[in-house]
């Protein structure tokens, strides 16, 4: 089975991982959309903290993916699990209900999200250290 996912990726850290490692455990292969630095502008106001390409090499780099392309549109998801021949969209339960329109496509599953983890909380943290 072919797993597909999508995210941002930024400040790669656990929870990342261990959403990934989940997501490939269900499958044969992984996967994973990038939203581009445009598409993160888009849907969280922010560009992020690391560029698009780097993101997308952190996450060639890992042994649980197997695919890495860059997500241009949030509206283009069923094109990508089309192209990509996915039978499975996994997706990080803060997303839950919100692709459920795209089991006409593939099986739609949300995983838990690593608690006490998220990058807008990294972030927050690195900018509150005060500059020397």
């Amino acid at each position: 089975m072919r797993i597909i996912t999508f995210g941002t990726f930024d400040m790669f850290h656990v929870g990342h991982l261990n959403i990934l490692e989940r997501a490939r455990a269900m499958g044969s292969s992984l996967v994973v959309g990038v939203s581009s630095d445009a598409l993160n502008l888009e849907k969280k106001g922010r560009y992020p903290i690391c560029n698009q390409q780097d993101r997308m090499r952190i996450l060639s780099a890992l042994s649980c993916v197997d695919e890495v392309f860059l997500e241009e549109s949030l509206a283009l998801k069923p094109d990508y699990i089309r192209q990509h021949q996915a039978d499975c969209l996994v997706m990080g339960d803060d997303w839950a209900g919100k692709f459920d329109e795209l089991k006409r496509l593939c099986e739609v599953h949300y995983l838990p999200r690593t608690p006490a983890i998220s990058t807008t909380e990294l972030i927050e943290v690195v900018r509150s250290v005060p500059q020397r």
